[in-house]
């Protein structure tokens, strides 16, 4: 579906520069873009590559484990339906480490991995369950103490201060996590105390 949205719009556009007679100007813009987009991705490679040996690191020094140590009693809180030692657990605190870290590239296999844990133990294979949609809102609103690829796309613009934003970051992140888990808990709640839907049978037929 989201790749007919993009179609769609990528046509209506050309369509609409054509009968404007700007088509120039759009082909123009495409390959400026397509050149912009592959001068940031280099630009970032030099950064990513950095922080993930950092985390490598970490991890072999055993800071990944120790802030997962630290983060096990809200992810129990967060996630009361899910075994304290399902493997589940070990992917969602290795999620929430990385996503501290800013290296949502690094997250986003432990993200799906757990997302596959938690699919396991979910009942209704066709719904998402409670601890689906709760991993999914923090994933998206995690904490970020060091919002590593923000950074590196500062520093590839040559910002005068490329790290002037990890304050104002940190503030933003905590409140979206704040809202996540607060939505989360309320719509948890909600559907705790939904009456059950009430199937309605026809009246069987009077027999004359």
């Amino acid at each position: 579906m989201i790749n007919l949205i993009w179609l769609l719009m990528i046509l209506i556009g050309f369509a609409f520069a054509a009968v404007n007679g700007n088509i120039e100007v759009v082909t123009q813009a495409a390959f400026d873009g397509a050149a912009t987009g592959v001068t940031v991705c280099f630009g970032l490679i030099s950064v990513l590559v950095f922080w993930m040996g950092m985390m490598k690191m970490a991890e072999d020094a055993g800071l990944l484990a120790r802030i997962a140590k630290l983060l096990g009693p809200v992810v129990g809180f967060l996630f009361p339906d899910v075994p304290k030692n399902h493997p589940a657990m070990g992917y969602i605190l290795s999620n929430m480490s990385a996503n501290l870290l800013g290296l949502g590239n690094a997250a986003t296999p432990m993200g799906i991995k757990a997302m596959q844990q938690l699919q396991e133990l979910n009942p209704d294979k066709q719904t998402a369950s409670p601890a689906m949609c709760t991993l999914l809102a923090l994933n998206t609103a995690s904490i970020t103490i060091i919002p590593t690829t923000l950074i590196a796309i500062r520093l590839n613009y040559h910002s005068a201060n490329a790290t002037e934003i990890v304050g104002t970051t940190l503030m933003a992140t905590i409140i979206a996590t704040l809202a996540a888990i607060i939505a989360d808990r309320w719509y948890r709640n909600r559907a705790l105390h939904k009456p059950p839907r009430i199937q309605k049978s026809g009246n069987p037929g009077m027999k004359g």
